[in-house]
């Protein structure tokens, strides 16, 4: 199985949490994975000629996480080439959505995706993240999280380095800091704003509060989440504050980890290490129920002639105007693959019978396991 899932990103949450990462080495050892990959459907090299508002930043409707360009979850490394081939290829599809951080390799991906867009960097939207504490000069991944403001420039001269740029569009905090205000944080990214080296700013999985406090000092454009049809926690209230605020929404694991692409069966073993094997819901007694959603994905891929892929992502894109998905990959054929759900159309009658066959399968289980959960929905501290 390859890592265009996205799991590597748990698996960085894992290792930052103290959860055992190193072995992630291993993936799934039977299942559908082996068998159908991401779908059967043929991608039609769709072009994505939509664009949406995260904010008042214009970026194409889908775009690209490229967290695993560095290493996969299997800790393989994938051919500089082909992950700058992908990059490329998904600009000239129309994809101007590139999404990374100072955490993924470390310091890697940052300078893979710099080098990809190099030829045409100023007709595209790049996203980094700063906060969990990783070394500014060697990459070192260290416990913990910091997001004080002199870390913070540091770690956004370096990020300027590596992706070849002189600012950066979208620049998260990658998961909020219990010690640093928020305020104070947002005192940093003005500064950055001033001297043009970040454009835009956004929080990523942050207790409510802490986002209504980050917009009032300095409006926020955009929230990064998992939200799939697999994990709908969004749906209770970050999204509807989204909406009274005037943020855009970036789902990360958009695919839920293969799940909604059919990479994962009631056959499905996962190796010692893969993170997966931790999360409930994928544990056999909730997996037989949750496989009801890939049945469904089954029924409307057959409906509208496309794969399971497409479907979980055009549902994603038919909930807002301002929602923007950005599944990850390193296979050329899943990247146009993603790239096709932009051709998948829901009349207002089909999504809202999507919608309730979705609302009605009560999803089995945690996405995550505590120790990693911890880092989400945390407030930073009063000023």
């Amino acid at each position: 199985m390859t890592n265009g899932i996205g799991l590597g990103r748990r698996a960085f949450l894992a290792s930052a949490a103290g959860v055992a990462a190193a072995p992630l080495m291993g993936g799934l050892v039977t299942g559908a994975a082996a068998q159908n990959g991401f779908g059967d459907a043929p991608s039609s090299a769709s072009l994505v000629t939509d664009r949406r508002k995260l904010g008042d930043l214009e970026v194409s409707s889908v775009g690209i996480g490229v967290q695993n360009m560095s290493r996969t979850y299997q800790t393989t490394i994938p051919r500089r080439a082909d992950m700058l081939n992908i990059i490329r290829t998904a600009y000239d599809r129309g994809l101007t959505f590139y999404d990374a951080a100072e955490a993924y390799g470390p310091h890697e991906v940052e300078r893979i995706l710099g080098e990809g867009v190099a030829p045409f960097r100023d007709k595209v939207a790049i996203a980094s993240k700063f906060g969990w504490d990783v070394d500014l000069k060697t990459g070192e991944r260290r416990p913990g999280l910091i997001s004080r403001p002199d870390h913070i420039k540091l770690a956004v001269e370096g990020m300027l380095g590596r992706l070849r740029t002189d600012r950066i569009d979208l620049l998260y905090q990658h998961r909020v800091d219990p010690k640093v205000p928020i305020e104070d944080v947002a005192g940093a990214i003005k500064d950055l704003r001033a001297e043009g080296k970040v454009l835009h700013w956004g929080l990523c999985e942050m207790g409510l509060n802490t986002l209504r406090r980050a917009h009032a000092e300095l409006p926020v454009t955009a929230v990064q989440s998992e939200y799939s049809m697999l994990w709908r926690g969004p749906e209770a209230e970050v999204l509807s504050v989204c909406g009274e605020l005037g943020i855009g929404f970036v789902p990360w694991s958009p695919l839920g980890v293969g799940f909604l692409a059919g990479a994962i069966d009631a056959k499905t073993r996962f190796a010692d290490g893969d993170i997966r094997k931790n999360e409930t819901r994928f544990a056999d007694e909730s997996l037989a129920h949750n496989l009801a959603l890939v049945e469904l994905l089954k029924a409307w891929s057959e409906r509208k002639q496309t794969g399971l892929p497409q479907i979980a992502l055009a549902w994603l894109l038919a909930q807002k105007p301002w929602i923007v998905p950005i599944p990850g990959t390193t296979q050329m054929d899943h990247m146009l693959q993603n790239i096709d759900a932009v051709s998948v159309k829901f009349s207002s009658s089909e999504i809202t019978e999507l919608n309730a066959s979705v609302a009605a399968i009560e999803v089995r289980g945690k996405r995550l396991p505590d120790a990693v959960q911890v880092f989400s929905g945390v407030e930073a501290p009063p000023r």
